[in-house]
Order: structure tokens, then sequence, then C-alpha cells
């Protein structure tokens, strides 16, 4: 896989297949003023059945394989729809850099709960929920990492200086692409937490690897 992060590079691709999804960690930290440098990005994608669907899709265009400290480009690996419902925390590594889906950040309830204070932000030419600066720091401070405990005091003083009115990058809900909200939410009602998850997965291709090492959550959330 190729060194070069390349973020936009990497939310094109997801914006192609319409993937929903709430960005989070340090990237995320980024687009809200923070300084501290991040070589990844961080999502929680919205864990519906077509959600994952299309998920899958731009993961293959990514030609996304499992992150391994050690082994040059990855694991590769072959998923579905199914399998990633059963994910909590999935470290990869892609053409375009480094990407890691965290269906539940520390500290939070999932997409249902990040994107109901999200905002719109015009990356490149594509338009992405950004988890709110309060719900990053929200996340940080359950996490307790070192690392999160030393970006905690910038998260805090951005926060006392923000304001509600939008930023350059920030656009209003009116221009937000509709497969980016839910209809529930077009409509003004809060939309539906999904009842259901798939069973646990059997990623091919990596099925020793999984059974001798759970996701490192340190890697997330930079």
């Amino acid at each position: 896989m190729s060194s070069r992060f390349a973020p936009t590079a990497i939310l094109t691709v997801l914006d192609r297949h319409q993937v929903r999804y709430v960005l989070v960690g340090g990237y995320a930290a980024q687009l809200h003023g923070a300084t501290r440098p991040t070589t990844d990005i961080d999502v929680t994608p919205q864990p519906t059945q077509e959600n994952l669907t299309r998920l899958t899709a731009a993961l293959r265009e990514l030609s996304a394989c499992i992150r391994v400290a050690g082994i040059e480009g990855g694991l590769p690996f072959s998923t579905d729809a199914t399998a990633l419902a059963g994910m909590n925390v999935l470290n990869l590594t892609t053409r375009h850099g480094d990407l890691d889906l965290t269906f539940t950040p520390s500290g939070t309830g999932g997409y249902d709960d990040l994107s109901r204070h999200a905002e719109h932000h015009r990356i490149g030419t594509v338009t992405v929920q950004v988890a709110a600066l309060a719900d990053i720091i929200r996340s940080k401070q359950a996490a307790a990492r070192v690392k999160d405990l030393q970006a905690l005091p910038e998260l805090r003083a951005l926060a006392q200086g923000s304001h509600s009115t939008p930023g350059p990058g920030r656009t209003t809900p009116a221009q937000v692409p509709d497969w980016t909200r839910d209809d529930d939410q077009d409509r003004g009602q809060p939309a539906d937490r999904d009842k259901e998850r798939a069973p646990n997965p059997s990623l091919d291709g990596a099925d020793d690897y999984e059974q001798q090492h759970e996701p490192d959550r340190d890697d997330l959330e930079r």
C-alpha cells in the first residue's frame, strides 16, 4: 500500500459509493482547528445492511487490507456487509493511506449518537459529516489514553472559542447531498437506531490473525 496519506482521496471514494458515516478522531479534530498531526482517517459508519454493502464496495476500490505492525501492505482480506456488522473496530491500510473503522467510539453510542450533532464540512469536492467538537472531546475523555489526554486542553480551548455560525468549509443542511442524511432526519424526526447486529464475521485470509489479535484501539481517534 502507499505510504502517502491522502485523506481527500479516501473520502472521495467513500462519497462515490454514497457511504454514510461520521468522521471522528484526529482528522475530525483538525477540521475544528486542532493542530496535532494525524496519519489516518477514523470513521464511524452507519451500521445498516445497505450502507455496509456500499462500504464494502468502497473498501474494494481502495484495495483495503488489515493493518498489521511489521507487515508491509497489511493482510489481504475479503469481507461483506454481514461481516462488517459484527465488527467494533477495524484498522485498515489502503492505497491512499490508513483508514480506521470504529463503529462505537469510546464514550459514544455510535453513528446515530454522533450524527445527531455532526457538522457538515466541504473537503475537496465532497461534503462530509464531521463529529461535533463536543463529541470528540467526550470520546477522548472516555478513552483516556495518554495521547487523548494530551489533546484535550487544545480541544477545550477551541470549544470555548467556537461560534454557532458555520465557518470556512462548513455547509448548511440544505447544501448536503440527500444520501448523507437519514430520511427520518430530513423530516425533522430522529433516525431510528438499528435494532439488530449481524453475527460475528469470518474474514477470508485473516482468520488466523484475528484469532490471535484484538484490534488495537490505541491506533484510533488520533
